[in-house]
């Protein structure tokens, strides 16, 4: 029997999960009942399709999708959404009320509890005091303040990177990545190019993704101002030094004594004395 996946999100603004689906036919807007961590169900909304588990992931302990939501499940569930949406405006107006330099990214009410729990970003440190006292009012619950970052704030309120795609911390990471200078250095990036910024203000997530490669490509090339000699056909050779390199090319640009450049392919050249690297990887 065919096993069967579908992405399913418990909360707007939280991921989508995998869970194992079995022979149920579901389609992306479904309410359904899942299993968690906690002896406790939880009602979420199907945003993947169904579709197959990979070969690669067939050992993988899933999650099961117990069963569709019924009518009240899936009322509640909406409804829920309603509640944290005019929590948002709730909360931040009596923020605004009290002079607090902070935003409300997002209100998550818990229903085994009358509870809430308040995420909000600030540039400073805030005294919150009171304003826990005045929401726990507004909302009639216990109400929890969590700060969060920059990164984790874009997450939450989603957007469109310059790729065009839905934000890769929206749709699919997991957790974030230390992200460096060093890894636009390696990719040759201007530094000063506010493009190496995503939407949080930080450098974006992406520069990590190819960064390896860089890294290894870049071990196969001599450093700038490594003295070389480049190949100039009919068995000869000119001895320059390396004024640039070409990453992605797997090329240099080699200056010589009578002030003229080239740019020398690797399987074309030689420094310190040694065999061009792609004849190393050969051997």
């Amino acid at each position: 029997m065919n096993d069967f996946l579908v992405g399913v999100r418990l909360r707007a603004t939280a991921l989508t999960d995998d869970y194992r689906v079995g022979e149920l036919e579901l389609h992306v807007g479904d309410i359904v009942v899942v299993e968690t961590l906690t002896p406790e169900p939880a009602v979420g909304e199907v945003r993947r399709a169904k579709r197959e588990v990979p070969e690669s992931k067939q050992d993988r302990a899933y999650r099961r999708v117990l069963r569709p939501a019924t009518e009240a499940e899936a009322r509640e569930y909406r409804d829920r959404r309603t509640r944290e949406e005019r929590a948002i405006v709730t909360c931040q107006r009596v923020a605004r009320a009290r002079g607090l330099r902070l935003k409300v990214v997002d209100v998550e009410m818990h229903t085994l509890a009358r509870r809430a729990t308040v995420y909000f970003s600030a540039e400073e440190r805030v005294d919150f005091r009171e304003l826990v006292r005045d929401l726990a009012h507004e909302l009639h619950a216990r109400v929890e303040m969590r700060q969060i970052g920059a990164r984790d704030t874009t997450r939450v309120l989603d957007g469109i990177g310059p790729c065009g795609r839905q934000l890769c911390c929206s749709s699919h990471l997991r957790r974030f990545e230390p992200i460096s200078v060093k890894m636009a250095k390696a990719q040759d990036m201007p530094l000063t190019d506010n493009r190496l910024l995503g939407n949080c203000g930080r450098l974006k997530c992406c520069l990590l993704y190819e960064f390896s490669t860089y890294e290894e490509l870049r071990a196969r090339l001599p450093r700038v101002n490594t003295p070389c000699q480049a190949s100039c056909g009919g068995g000869g050779c000119m001895t320059g030094k390396v004024r640039s390199i070409r990453i992605l090319k797997q090329s240099v640009v080699v200056g010589f004594p009578d002030g003229t450049e080239a740019e020398v392919p690797l399987d074309q050249l030689t420094w310190e004395g040694r065999p061009h690297v792609q004849a190393q990887l050969e051997q």
